[in-house]
């Protein structure tokens, strides 16, 4: 029997199986409002034969988007967009589930789309004013960001709040905070980017304060019976800045105020060269769930589903992400249970390419 397709509870959700939809930026959006390419995209990968599929990092305010394309969940218009993108795609999705990952991008925002460069928006390209914990920017050439003011803190707190109750209104599952990849909250937590000297500055108690703040704030709206998660960086993968050690301490008091799980990724503090190798994150998973009791979510770099299975299997982490496997083939999820002798949800219309006749005929057309 296949621990990958094995459900699990999160808080009172239950997930059909361990196989997670990775938040992807689709960079598609209008002023932050989901466009027809969410809604195709989001369809199709609900009925991948995920248990879950988590919507893009969407931004809570506007000027917390990474590009002019990033979804947001700021305005009415944005609610209005996702809510009929997420009601198409639940359709035929069975009974996979869907979370929305809240974020704000800080000084990695205003910039160009990846395939357009993805560097600093210049004059002429409507370009915003980026904030963080200090006044470093994130790399040479890139926009110096305003440091935060401790009032402004309490607004951006309270703009994840509205995000959260936009989101609850709409219908997610789940909600998940980013707090990784060099966004605003990883930008508090690593000591690269916060140079602060106040109480949000400084100790890791105190760096730890705004991204506490808000999971604080985020839970208190939110009903007990609804899962709340967050992604984190283990590691700056650069000497003297966040790692793994400051990461149990950060995942251990999350917990504490309410966090289900924790997506276990790495980097995007500055511009390193990571030794990226099939499941090279996985090991920070493994850890945080065995030193804090936090269910985990390994992600990165992860492939076959042979490699998924072990994953789970050997207990390194409760749930696997996948991203850009998905993209390439948004059918994952029904091979891979194919693979491991196991069953995934897959929309009736669909039905004559799920028989045992038609995947018999493939599978010796494929060994001919």
């Amino acid at each position: 029997m296949s621990s990958l397709f094995q459900p699990i509870a999160l808080a009172d959700v239950s997930l059909a199986n361990r196989l997670v939809v990775a938040p992807m930026c689709q960079y598609s959006a209008s002023d932050g409002s989901a466009t027809d390419w969410h809604l195709q995209h989001w369809a199709q990968l609900g009925y991948s034969g995920a248990g879950l599929v988590v919507v893009e990092a969407t931004a809570v305010e506007r000027r917390g988007r990474i590009t002019h394309g990033c979804l947001g969940i700021y305005s009415d218009e944005n609610e209005a967009s996702i809510q009929r993108a997420l009601h198409a795609a639940r359709r035929f999705a069975g009974s996979t589930k869907f979370g929305i990952q809240l974020a704000h991008a800080g000084r990695k925002a205003s910039t160009r789309a990846p395939w357009q460069g993805g560097q600093p928006l210049t004059t002429g390209e409507d370009p915003w004013e980026t904030i963080s914990a200090s006044p470093i920017p994130f790399a040479s050439g890139w926009h110096v960001p305003r440091e935060l003011a401790a009032a402004e803190i309490d607004q951006l707190i309270e703009h994840f709040v509205n995000a959260t109750k936009r989101a609850l209104r709409i219908g997610f599952d789940m909600i998940e905070l980013h707090c990784a990849h060099g966004y605003l909250m990883h930008e508090f937590l690593s000591p690269l980017s916060n140079h602060r000297t106040d109480a949000f500055g400084g100790s890791l108690d105190n760096r730890m304060r705004f991204p506490l703040s808000v999971i604080r704030a985020v839970r208190s709206v939110m009903p007990a019976s609804m899962p709340l998660g967050m992604r984190i960086s283990s590691t700056d993968w650069i000497d003297g800045g966040w790692d793994i050690e400051q990461s149990i301490r950060f995942v251990t008091e999350a917990r504490k105020l309410g966090v289900e799980f924790v997506c276990a990724s790495s980097g995007g503090t500055g511009v390193v060269k990571i030794n990226v190798v099939p499941g090279y994150q996985v090991a920070f998973a493994e850890r945080l769930r065995r030193e804090t009791g936090m269910k985990t979510r390994a992600v990165g770099a992860i492939f076959t589903p042979k490699q998924a299975e072990h994953i789970v299997e050997s207990g390194q982490a409760d749930l696997v992400a996948l991203a850009r496997a998905f993209m390439d083939d948004p059918r994952w999820g029904w091979h891979a249970a194919d693979a491991l002798g196991a069953t995934a949800h897959s929309p009736s219309p669909y039905h004559l390419a799920r028989s045992q006749g038609w995947k018999q005929l493939r599978d010796s057309a494929k060994n001919a």
